[in-house]
């Protein structure tokens, strides 16, 4: 019997829950980032999701991990926190979304093939070219939304995101076996906002002036796409593998599509529709695993008998 990790609707959901809170982030970004800078707005994010979930795992009487393990939780919390989001919000502020949408979208493949490096992970060729095809929507996507699409030296910013990400999810899925997702997470946090704290000393001055609706944005940042997108989607990789979760990540730039479509009119055109469906094919292909084919019982010697 089969017992590796597989993807179950609660898998899923929690999938679901961490895409749809992620694709509102990108938003925020950019209406935070005129009143805070993007240090500032790094420290806010992580300092009030690692609160949350200091607040969640006290609640639960979570236990944490002992001093051993410490070094590389702050590794994993340094790299996939703190350097994704200054990276990230740095880059945002020079490049256009769609340039971020494309590059982001490498975390698959990159997570991919650090599965199979550090946890052995098998990556099948249906799931590499699942992959490929997955990226190729994703393109098409963001080609058709109409959104501006240029390379230039501050992407790279961005490639760094991809590689600090794919450490972090990578890196976690053996410590979520030994301590449980929450204790794992919350230690990444703590280090992680330790980490964009120097970045955020003005924080509390930039406060002062900000008005209501930036700082709404830095709690929306803080609660939704930190706290509740992390929680959800790192309790996903717990459950599945890291590369066909990451998988997943393809979503977004469609989602964010689907989003401007209901809240904002912009109605998308044929070729963005035919990417999506291209990228929710590469998906399903990437996490479809091919059925082995069960061995022929031996017929009894009588049934043998009767031609």
């Amino acid at each position: 019997m089969d017992s590796s990790p597989r993807l179950d609707g609660q898998a899923l959901a929690c999938i679901a829950v961490a895409l749809l809170t992620w694709s509102s982030a990108y938003a925020a970004i950019a209406y935070a980032l005129p009143a805070f800078t993007p240090g500032e707005v790094a420290f806010a994010r992580l300092g009030i999701g690692a609160l949350c979930f200091l607040a969640l795992a006290a609640a639960r009487r979570i236990r944490l991990p002992g001093p051993a393990e410490w070094p590389r939780l702050a590794l994993l919390g340094l790299a996939g926190l703190t350097v994704y989001h200054l990276c990230l919000n740095v880059a945002e502020t020079r490049i256009a979304s769609g340039t971020a949408s494309i590059l982001i979208s490498l975390a698959p493949a990159a997570t991919a093939t650090l599965s199979a490096l550090w946890l052995g992970e098998r990556l099948p060729a249906r799931t590499l070219a699942g992959l490929g095809v997955a990226l190729v929507g994703v393109v098409l996507v963001v080609l058709a939304s109409g959104r501006q699409v240029r390379f230039e030296p501050m992407a790279a910013l961005v490639l760094v995101c991809v590689l600090a990400t794919s450490i972090y999810f990578v890196g976690q899925k053996p410590l979520f076996a030994r301590h449980g997702t929450l204790a794992v997470t919350t230690c990444t946090f703590v280090a992680g906002a330790l980490g964009a704290l120097p970045f955020g000393a003005h924080l509390p001055q930039a406060l002062a002036a900000a008005s209501w609706p930036h700082i709404a944005a830095l709690l929306w940042l803080g609660v939704a796409p930190t706290f509740l997108g992390y929680l959800a989607w790192n309790y996903a990789v717990h459950r599945a593998t890291a590369s066909q979760v990451t998988s997943f990540i393809y979503f977004s730039p469609p989602i964010a599509v689907l989003i401007g479509w209901v809240w904002l009119g912009e109605r998308p055109g044929l070729l963005t529709l035919a990417g999506g469906v291209i990228t929710v094919g590469g998906v399903v292909l990437a996490n479809t695993r091919r059925r082995a084919t069960p061995p022929q019982a031996a017929l009894p010697d009588e049934a043998c008998e009767r031609g």
